[in-house]
């Protein structure tokens, strides 16, 4: 049996990694998917140019983060 990843979060469901950043902070993931696919889409974008991150806060859950970096 094949497991579905996710091409934003991998392995972590969707549902357990919120947005950390800008105006849909507080949102989870699959919330974003469902509302907001040109978003989700930009996130899968950064994350495939290595600007997106996902860590694990002290009250474990999971946060995502994009890099802002300007050169």
């Amino acid at each position: 049996m094949a497991q579905e990843f996710s091409p934003l979060t991998g392995i972590i469901e969707e549902d357990k990694v919120f947005v950390d950043f800008g105006e849909h902070e507080g949102k989870s993931i699959l919330e974003v998917a469902d509302t907001l696919p040109d978003y989700y889409a930009y996130l899968i974008d950064k994350k495939t140019v290595g600007k997106c991150s996902i860590k694990r806060s002290k009250d474990k859950s999971y946060r995502l983060h994009v890099s802002q970096t300007v050169l």
